[in-house]
């Protein structure tokens, strides 16, 4: 040992020994004896030759420190059996290992303190194929301690990296589950049998309600718009109106509150109510006020129904069936659409309507008729249906409203005064003509009134006012109500064979 591995001389395969240039001539052999209990080991020769104190003696004929054979007895004529012969008269040395130093006289015998003392390559007893483990005790100076190493594999402290990693992967993991729980629920339940439609793609520009789409401009009007109620003797009346001053005026039709007791209430757009009061109506222009107590009031914006052309969107907004905030679109059918309504024995009513094809049912009555920018340009009043007298009627197509020109006239004289002025021309016509070309024969003129001051006389066929065809009676009140008093408009007329135009300047009535 001593840091030294020595290969043993000895031949196993030869029965004899082979030289070893690092041996020095007649160097012993290593030495061999009984194994040690416990060991694969041979303990080393004692000092002499002779026997290891505290093993017995070798039997006679063998070698001093050799070992009875493993197979058996040794023969008086040679090797013991099963053993390969050693060389012609000699035995097999004895001493120490080469390159060690032998033990001194008297002193410990180093196998005491570690078996692996003799050289483990030179063991007799070992086998040869068997690998060979060599120790060499480390040696410590005195006074010096081994600098201390960690154990890698010991638990260290955790760290703050340690700590946040913790409940991060905590919330993957519970997120992850979740999921995956969540996904096998809806699938179960059928939720995830099939999708339906097409990847998400950019919105359309008509889907994307713009100020001035129809669905913006009925963004803006449906706070403004309100259900009238009004009890009567019969029961409750039920119809539309909506905001038009900041301070409660409402305008409706006349025949919503008509027969009323006085007692009116409305409905606003989110749902709330407040009482409200009649101001005053006019029979004759189907035009209504009621006062309503309430702060924070949006009023509608007004548009001017004389710009209106055939073609142009509208929207009709009320309580159609007592469906409240409906809305309906149409356009403009007809204008200055001459109309005469009105119950038996009731006022007849006058006006030059806008006619819409918008749907309009009962319900609707009183509520605004609005353009595409949101301006209110009619007062949704009446409907044309094909049911029989007495039968209840529903839309078709065919709804007129007041042009809101006349009902904010109207309004302006109900709130200031408490009753409307009615715009007239000074004559009366007796019907159609019945002759080609048409037009009114004037069966009364009255003296000093506006056709009278104008030149006009019994007898003349009124042939147009403005433009517009004269073929019914109706015609000529409905559409001269439908001008403020104090407006100037052109008359043809036929007198005789000639036609002739005329200025006249409308007046209101001395009621």
């Amino acid at each position: 040992m001593g840091g030294t591995d020595v290969t043993d001389g000895w031949d196993w395969r030869r029965g004899g020994e082979t030289p070893d240039p690092a041996r020095p001539p007649g160097a012993g052999a290593p030495p061999v004896g009984p194994t040690m209990p416990g060991t694969d080991r041979a303990p080393l020769a004692s000092p002499g030759g002779g026997p290891t104190p505290g093993w017995p003696a070798s039997p006679v004929g063998s070698a001093p420190g050799w070992s009875p054979s493993p197979l058996g007895p040794a023969s008086s004529a040679g090797p013991a059996s099963g053993w390969p012969a050693s060389p012609a008269g000699t035995a097999p040395p004895v001493g120490p290992a080469p390159g060690w130093p032998a033990p001194a006289a008297g002193g410990p015998n180093p196998a005491d303190a570690s078996p692996w003392w003799s050289d483990a390559l030179a063991d007799p007893w070992r086998d040869p194929a068997a690998p060979t483990a060599v120790l060499v005790p480390g040696m410590v100076a005195p006074g010096t301690e081994p600098e201390p190493v960690t154990d890698p594999d010991a638990p260290g402290r955790p760290t703050l990296r340690h700590l946040l990693l913790i409940p991060v992967i905590t919330a993957l993991l519970a997120g992850t589950l979740g999921g995956a729980l969540g996904y096998a629920f809806a699938v179960r339940g059928g939720a995830g049998a099939a999708v339906l439609g097409a990847a998400p793609a950019e919105v359309p520009a008509l889907a994307q309600r713009k100020p001035e789409s129809l669905a913006g401009v009925a963004e803006r009007v449906l706070p403004s718009v309100v259900t009238v109620r009004v009890s009567s003797l019969g029961g409750t009346s039920e119809g539309s109106g909506f905001i038009a001053t900041a301070d409660g005026h409402v305008i409706t039709n006349d025949h919503v509150v008509a027969g009323g007791t006085g007692k009116a209430s409305v409905v606003f757009n989110d749902g709330s109510t407040a009482p409200a009061t009649i101001v005053g109506q006019d029979a004759e222009s189907d035009i209504a006020v009621i006062k309503v107590s309430r702060p924070g009031l949006r009023p509608v914006e007004f548009g001017d129904s004389d710009a209106l052309a055939v073609g142009d969107p509208v929207l009709a907004i009320g309580s159609p069936l007592s469906l409240a905030n409906t809305v309906t679109a149409g356009i403009v059918s007809a204008l200055d659409r001459t109309m005469q309504a009105g119950e038996p024995g009731g006022p007849v009513r006058y006006y030059a309507a806008i006619q819409t094809d918008a749907a309009v049912n009962h319900g609707n009555s009183g509520g605004p008729l609005v353009d595409g920018a949101g301006r209110v340009v009619g007062v949704n009043s009446t409907i044309k249906s094909l049911v029989a007298e007495g039968q209840e009627a529903g839309n078709i197509g065919l709804a007129f409203a007041i042009p809101i020109n006349q009902a904010k006239r109207v309004t302006q004289d109900i709130i200031g005064t408490g009753k409307a002025r009615r715009t007239v021309i000074g004559a009366r016509a007796d019907g159609p003509t019945g002759v080609v070309g048409g037009g009114l024969r004037l069966a009364e003129v009255e003296p000093s009134g506006p056709a009278d001051g104008a030149g006009l006389k019994v007898g003349d066929v009124i042939l147009k006012i403005n433009g517009r065809p004269m073929t019914e009676p109706t015609d000529l009140t409905a559409l001269v109500r439908k001008y403020a008093p104090g407006s100037v408009v052109t008359v043809e007329y036929r007198r005789g064979s000639a036609r002739q135009n005329t200025s006249v300047t409308l007046a209101a009535d001395a009621k």
